[in-house]
């Protein structure tokens, strides 16, 4: 297993909604606020394509699977040339990366490329928000 969790993923971190809601967490990525509309993705793998992929340009993705980041990250699994989204959120980051192709890990990339994430909030409570209620606008802030 390769350690290598960045540095900067314990600083607490907050996801407001735009109705009002506000979940508490510790940050990972690039500690600037980021807003976009929140949107969820279901898939149980595949994250670093998830952030990747172009379509999700200007959101903030949540991710419902549980533990993100086991495999870490590598050159080969871009869907583009770049992450499109501003913000990542997940429930559990995984600290340790464990996976031979493995070249960094998930929260060194999003520093990399300027994408705020937030970890340690229930994910599945704010999916069933966003599935009764609709998309809304968010912020990921470190203040």
């Amino acid at each position: 297993m390769k350690n290598l969790l960045s540095e900067n993923t314990n600083e607490p971190a907050l996801l407001a909604l735009e109705d009002g809601t506000v979940f508490q967490g510790i940050g990972f990525g690039s500690a600037a606020d980021m807003t976009g509309e929140l949107v969820f993705n279901t898939a149980m793998t595949g994250y670093q394509e998830v952030l990747t992929d172009p379509s999700y340009r200007g959101q903030i993705v949540l991710m419902t699977a549980p533990e993100i980041g086991n495999v870490g990250v590598n050159d080969e699994d871009f869907e583009s040339d770049r992450p499109y989204c501003a913000g990542f959120v997940t429930r559990n980051l995984s600290p340790r990366v464990s996976n031979w192709r493995a070249q960094s890990d998930l929260s060194a990339l999003m520093t990399k490329y300027g994408v705020a994430g937030i970890t340690g909030i229930d994910t599945r409570a704010i999916t069933r928000r966003l599935r009764i209620g609709g998309a809304q606008r968010a912020v990921i802030t470190r203040k």
